[in-house]
């Protein structure tokens, strides 16, 4: 089964939820050891990558780890075109949608998909949508992030997303956000775009994820509570609110 039909098929049954791992922030044995907790709280899938930092040395034996913890699919989200190696089961192959960094538009993909193709990953296209505060990422990117109030731009980026043919959809406050992507525009762009949406940024608690995941999302992102050492009941409560369980 590819990635993407193991997605396909666990969104058809409702939300579900993603653990993003950035392994600049911890050894690659620790990293699986985060990673199987977040499995035995009822993760679904792990995202691995980051805004800086990341190297083929350090993705590389991250997502090894994380595979031998727990046998999950691990999905490179964030990251460089000289960190892409086969430990990866697959990429999204993303463009950030308000970067103003060329970068992050089409010069790091073009660099990128040679070296996909080389190594015979999988790519899943998605358009990244980078809500206030956006954080780090929106430093880096040079991205004019999307107001908290700004609906109606979120949905128009939604839409240009699908009009470009992309997979998946994004929504992003940011690693470490004290604020997460507003329900009601979750609820917008669900209501006008008919793609799969991620959800991440912010969400550190159980009503938060509830949030997310009643507004809309088909996919929330958690990955700033497991950093901080969350204990196993409340990474347990994160993930079941966000599945609806």
């Amino acid at each position: 089964m590819t990635v993407r039909e193991y997605l396909k098929e666990k969104i058809a049954n409702g939300t579900i939820h993603a653990t993003l791992i950035d392994p600049d922030k911890q050894p690659a044995e620790k990293a699986g050891e985060m990673a199987k907790a977040m499995k035995d709280a009822g993760t679904d899938i792990i995202f691995v990558g980051g805004s800086s930092g990341v190297t083929k040395e350090n993705l590389s034996a991250t997502s090894k780890a994380i595979k031998e913890a727990t046998g999950l699919p691990v999905i490179l989200f964030g990251g460089t075109p000289d960190s892409l190696n086969t430990e990866l089961d697959a990429v999204f192959f993303m463009q950030i949608m308000n970067a103003t960094d060329p970068i992050f538009i089409t010069f790091g993909q073009v660099a990128a998909a040679p070296i996909i193709a080389k190594l015979g990953l999988e790519s899943i296209s998605m358009g990244y949508i980078i809500v206030e505060p956006g954080m780090t990422v929106a430093r880096v990117s040079k991205a004019k992030v999307v107001g908290q109030d700004e609906i109606e731009k979120a949905v128009a980026y939604a839409m240009a997303c699908k009009m470009f043919g992309f997979e998946y959809i994004y929504l992003e406050a940011g690693s470490g956000a004290d604020r997460q992507v507003p329900p009601e525009m979750i609820g917008a762009v669900k209501k006008y775009v008919d793609l799969p949406l991620i959800v991440g940024g912010g969400i550190r608690t159980p009503e938060a994820a509830m949030k997310a995941k009643m507004a809309g999302a088909d996919i929330v992102v958690t990955g700033t509570l497991l950093e901080k050492g969350a204990d196993a009941e409340t990474l347990k409560a994160v993930i079941a609110s966000a599945k609806g369980n």
